[in-house]
């Protein structure tokens, strides 16, 4: 008789992946840096929330680094210490953002300053620190940014907001055309509406109901629906991928 077949486990997805997650303390930072840990990844975690992000790393076996995402050199630094403590970044998740609502008449430039500081620039920093630390290390990479429904469809009283995520967008076409070459590719999530702290104290229920036959499904997103789509574009799976703006909208958005 032959003894029986036997074959080695899979290795998780993400098996050994080194990850910076910026803004990853809570809401959709929180479940993309928990399913990365989940799918055998390192995750680093960058962000202005020292005892939720610390609680967080230790949790998942990871790192957490404090950083101003309004400040590129706080950006910089932290950047450098993420990178040093995992050994090398294989995979950069640019998460972090703020929102912030007002009537296109009162804007003021202050205001625009400050979410596309955050929202866009921050981005460009990381961005450029993490794919020349890949290209040094002659690995391939991806970067993940996240941008929103906002910049497809853009709302009364969203319009720095909306033009910021627009320029995640373009920033996320222009990272994908220059750093393809280098093995790195870049793409970014569009969530519909997804129910975080971010925004928790100007919606009502009411709000909820109205958002969600919004969907053809029903219902508004779920961090962990965001954060299931992340894991798959820091994957192999997504190999041939790059350049893209991926909707997680339940069909609030459609192709």
């Amino acid at each position: 008789m032959m003894p029986p077949v036997t074959t080695a486990p899979a290795q998780p997805r993400l098996h050994g992946r080194r990850v910076v997650v910026t803004g990853g303390a809570r809401g959709i930072g929180e479940a993309i840096a928990r399913r990365f840990s989940a799918e055998g990844a390192t995750v680093a975690i960058l962000d202005r929330l020292e005892p939720e992000g610390t609680a967080l790393a230790a949790e998942l076996g990871g790192h957490f680094v404090a950083a101003d995402l309004s400040d590129p050199a706080s950006i910089t630094g932290a950047m450098d210490v993420a990178i040093t403590r995992l050994g090398a970044v294989d995979v950069l998740v640019n998460n972090a953002g703020i929102l912030k609502k007002a009537a296109l008449l009162d804007i003021t430039v202050e205001e625009w300053d400050t979410v596309f500081d955050i929202n866009a620039r921050a981005m460009l920093v990381t961005t450029q620190i993490a794919a020349r630390s890949m290209r040094d290390a002659g690995t391939p990479g991806k970067i993940v940014n996240l941008a929103s429904m906002a910049a497809k469809t853009g709302g009364a009283g969203q319009a720095h907001y909306a033009a910021s995520k627009s320029a995640v967008m373009a920033l996320t076409r222009v990272s994908a055309l220059e750093l393809g070459p280098l093995g790195i590719t870049a793409n970014c999530i569009c969530p519909g509406y997804v129910l975080t702290e971010m925004g928790a104290a100007g919606r009502t229920a009411a709000d909820v109901a109205l958002w969600s036959t919004y969907s053809p499904l029903g219902r508004l997103g779920e961090t962990s629906d965001v954060a299931a789509v992340a894991a798959f574009l820091a994957s192999a799976d997504a190999d041939y991928l790059t350049g893209l703006a991926v909707d997680v909208s339940g069909g609030m958005t459609t192709c």
